[in-house]
């Protein structure tokens, strides 16, 4: 069985948010890809407390996908640090990861 995995990364910027997400579904990198709304991040940065408004995206791909996703967003987000979190996926509907898995290796 293929391991699906959620990944999440987090940005400043709506729009950049939306390309993120759309980006990386578009390059079949992940199946979907939801945004979170908006929300106060609390964080030191540069020896200083920083505040930010930021979206959450999260991202529905396979283990395999996963190191390809990683270096897409690596690549294509303006922040010098970008959040990566990846968190397993330890249950759930068999028809929505069948879906899942199908998305991501289509050609």
């Amino acid at each position: 069985m293929i391991e699906i995995v959620i990944a999440q990364t987090t940005i400043d910027d709506e729009d950049q948010a939306k390309a993120l997400a759309r980006g990386a579904v578009e390059n079949r990198l992940a199946a979907g890809a939801h945004i979170d709304a908006p929300f106060t991040a609390v964080y030191w940065w540069k020896s200083e407390i920083d505040t930010a408004r930021e979206w959450r995206i999260s991202y529905m791909t396979t283990a395999g996908q996963l190191p390809e996703l990683e270096a897409w967003v690596s690549e294509k987000h303006s922040y010098e640090v970008p959040q990566w979190v990846t968190l397993p996926v330890t249950g759930g509907s068999d028809a929505y990861f069948s879906w899942g898995v199908e998305e991501t290796t289509q050609g």
